[in-house]
């Protein structure tokens, strides 16, 4: 210690000119705005640097998980391309065209995620100039991300599925019956299907996905899959607790789908509520 100490006290001439060069600069740069304009634009394009850095290694560690995923999903698309392709010896029907153009898409990257508040959200780098509009469904290769809430002209929030107020138009893939499937606020891995009577046989392992009623998401996206079933506690309901399909500590990029018969939906469906209300 006693060595410490005499090195630092040789030095002292050395240590107390660079304090005083410090206490210099920062003078210059919190008196005189010129200086100060150059310092803190130098230190905001130094630090978006290392973010930016910082993000492109984050990055490079999740491209096999997301390459694999990108690769699986052109194969389902082709696969899905061969078999509606008409063949040699059939003929075919072009009808159903409103229901094929009536969702269209868009993808986006996440640049901010939470996922340990019970109300989570996302940011989207895409927004209103790139066609985002709040209320479009998002989604993944896994199954549903979320919905969106807010778009400015280049960014856009997203309510995450892991949000305690969002509820999720469900249904069992095997029997068809329908529920809503909605985050407790615990595990992010897990979720709750709501909704669905005692009285229904449902198995460990059942999938989950998206209902289409609610018009935000297309029929069958992936929601999750059935990890138990519980008799509800003095309720006409089962007690399902799902293990949610998509992994929100690895989104990168999402899809985002809009419903271009949303409005027309929601004004018929207000008009019915109306008509009832009034009667």
């Amino acid at each position: 210690m006693q060595r410490i100490l005499l090195f630092l006290y040789g030095l002292r001439a050395l240590i107390l000119f660079i304090l005083l060069e410090l206490i210099a600069f920062w003078f210059i740069f919190s008196y005189n705005s010129a200086q100060g304009a150059v310092f803190f634009n130098s230190s905001n394009r130094l630090a978006g640097g290392l973010l930016e850095r910082k993000e492109a290694v984050v990055s490079y560690f999740y491209l096999g998980s997301v390459n694999e995923a990108l690769a699986e999903k052109n194969a389902r698309l082709l696969k899905r391309l061969e078999d509606l392709s008409p063949r040699d010896d059939s003929v075919t029907l072009d009808i159903d065209t409103l229901f094929r153009h009536s969702y269209e898409f868009w993808s986006a990257k996440v640049i901010n995620n939470s996922l340990h508040l019970s109300q989570n959200h996302l940011t989207l780098n895409k927004g209103a100039e790139d066609g985002i509009r709040p209320g479009m469904g998002v989604f993944n290769e896994q199954g549903v991300v979320g919905r969106v809430k807010g778009v400015s002209r280049n960014f856009s929030t997203v309510i995450s599925a892991l949000h305690t107020d969002l509820l999720i138009s469900s249904k069992i893939k095997s029997s068809n019956v329908f529920g809503s499937a909605n985050w407790d606020g615990k595990n992010p891995k897990s979720a709750k299907l709501l909704y669905v009577p005692r009285h229904v046989n449902v198995q460990i392992g059942d999938t989950i996905v998206t209902s289409g009623y609610n018009a935000i998401f297309p029929e069958g996206l992936a929601v999750g899959y059935v990890s138990e079933v519980m008799p509800g506690s003095e309720s006409a309901y089962l007690d399902i607790s799902l293990e949610l399909s998509t992994d929100f500590s690895k989104l990168t990029y999402v899809y985002l789908v809009d419903n271009t018969m949303k409005e027309e939906l929601d004004s018929l469906q207000l008009q019915l509520d109306q008509r009832y209300d009034g009667q």
